[in-house]
């Protein structure tokens, strides 16, 4: 007979008892107590420097010029954002920079649609109700193996490499990033699938039906919404590492922003910033109402 004392004490030995998700906890506290500890004390950390009297002024004079309150090194003097044709210059960088953006996930999301579904292991293995075959297990793995690459390598790498190939400009950096989510998004396409619900691929499998009405009917429909909407998130990110692939010349706005760091034309730089700024909350208002969308219907 167990009485209040007894179920005490069970509940203090299960709240005692380490599991997995208290030990990750313990262990992520030890390790930023350690990298803060480093940062304090560390010699060459650099913390002292961020509240010097020096490092504050060079902020105050760079935020001036990038406001044209204060003439760089070279930009002087009428502030290129009271310039309409500088407006309408770096207006034509921005668009690039958005098709940029829609190419690379064309690229990525044609490039999932057509191998995430073997790269599922319940599809591989016929839990499904296929028939599992040598074929299928190896091609899991190779399918698997490039979404590993082609995700490990950073979309700038992938520039750097594929400008060497092509001429500079657009489709250079839109097929950097399109390899790069494409990685990404097919992991996580093939996780939907092989966390899905298999009752209705069996039934249909049962019923008669064939490999590709078993996909069209069974698979599919469960994992398109979850695949568009990754494939949405993934977008709002592109459309700001788009600025980095376009430091090595891969165009749109930022490839301008490096020229104009490199020529100290500062009050271009916050121009551009403007234009990305207005970017980002474009396809972060679209991408939420387009997600919207697919949870509804």
């Amino acid at each position: 007979m167990t009485g209040p004392r007894s179920t005490l004490r069970e509940v203090a030995l299960g709240r005692r008892r380490l599991t997995f998700a208290r030990a990750s906890l313990y262990g992520f506290v030890v390790l930023a107590v350690l990298s803060w500890a480093y940062i304090l004390v560390g010699v060459d950390s650099g913390l002292g420097d961020l509240f010097s009297h020096r490092a504050w002024g060079n902020a105050g004079h760079f935020v001036r010029q990038l406001l044209g309150l204060e003439a760089g090194l070279v930009d002087g003097g009428r502030p290129a954002f009271l310039e309409a044709s500088r407006w309408a210059e770096t207006g034509k960088l921005a668009y690039k920079t958005l098709l940029m953006s829609v190419l690379a996930m064309s690229i990525a999301g044609v490039g999932v649609l057509l191998t995430f579904l073997p790269a599922a292991r319940n599809v591989s293995n016929g839990e499904l109700g296929g028939r599992s075959s040598f074929g299928l297990g190896a091609l899991y793995y190779a399918i698997r193996l490039v979404f590993a690459f082609t995700r490990a390598v950073p979309e700038l790498v992938w520039a750097m490499v594929i400008v060497f190939l092509l001429s500079p400009g657009v489709l250079p950096g839109a097929i950097a990033l399109g390899l790069h989510n494409y990685g990404i998004v097919g992991k996580l396409s093939a996780e939907v699938v092989e966390n899905m619900d298999p009752g209705p691929a069996r039934a249909l499998r049962s019923a008669g039906a064939g490999n590709l009405q078993m996909l069209a009917y069974g698979i599919i429909p469960q994992a398109l919404p979850q695949f568009l909407t990754y494939l949405l998130y993934r977008w709002e990110v592109v459309i700001r590492t788009t600025v980095v692939v376009g430091f090595v010349s891969a165009g749109g706005l930022g490839r301008e922003f490096r020229l104009s760091l490199s020529y100290f034309q500062y009050t271009d730089v916050a121009l551009i910033i403007v234009w990305y700024l207005a970017l980002v909350i474009a396809v972060d208002l679209l991408s939420a109402g387009l997600r919207r969308l697919i949870r509804s219907g």
